[in-house]
């Protein structure tokens, strides 16, 4: 399943561009794979990166076989949570990814300062602020990216602000185009008059 196909826009992009190009997603966070991936995230089961992996190698592959992109680089975690955490949780979902061997992955290309806030229950507005400046390219390869796709990989998307903040980091020091691909996909609550 697709969460954005070719050219259909949400409202919001519509209105604020995001710097990313394209978002395909797995499923919805509230859906069955939510309890797996809690499993991964909070509990360090990584036999569930197996099985998500595998969900989608089994979705969403033959929709992308034909897109051309130059790596796969996950949503990096700063140094103090990946030693809390002991694995990021999106690497161990990206490496396990079925893209071909043209499509070079590294978890080592985008890292991530260290912030003190969790942002789980901010508002929009709040998490863009927080993660401003927050991402960064490691000077071991600067300038490896170039002029080509980088897909961003990413466990759950929900305001979009940290994908929309990696794409601009990556689009400001030459990339093309930026892709996200997300296992899970917040809803946007409805609005109540």
């Amino acid at each position: 399943m697709k969460s954005e196909i070719a050219e259909q826009r949400c409202l919001e992009c519509k209105s604020n561009p995001p710097y990313f190009d394209e978002t395909y997603c797995l499923d919805r966070y509230d859906g069955r794979l939510q309890s797996a991936l809690h499993q991964l995230k909070y509990q360090g089961r990584l036999a569930c990166a197996h099985g998500l992996a595998s969900a989608w190698n089994q979705l969403m592959t033959d929709s992308l076989k034909n897109l051309q992109a130059n790596y796969l680089l996950p949503v990096p975690l700063s140094q103090v949570k990946l030693c809390n955490r002991g694995f990021n949780q999106s690497w161990e979902l990206a490496r396990r990814i079925d893209c071909g061997e043209s499509l070079r992955k590294n978890p080592h290309i985008l890292l991530r300062h260290h912030h003190n806030q969790h942002q789980a229950n901010e508002n929009r507005v709040n998490r863009q602020l927080a993660i401003q400046e927050m991402f960064y390219i490691n000077p071991k390869y600067k300038g490896l990216l170039g002029s080509g796709t980088v897909i961003v990989f990413d466990d759950v998307m929900t305001s979009g602000a940290t994908l929309n903040e990696i794409a601009r980091v990556l689009k400001d020091n030459g990339v093309s185009r930026v892709i996200n691909w997300v296992l899970l996909r917040t809803l946007r609550p409805t609005h109540r008059s």
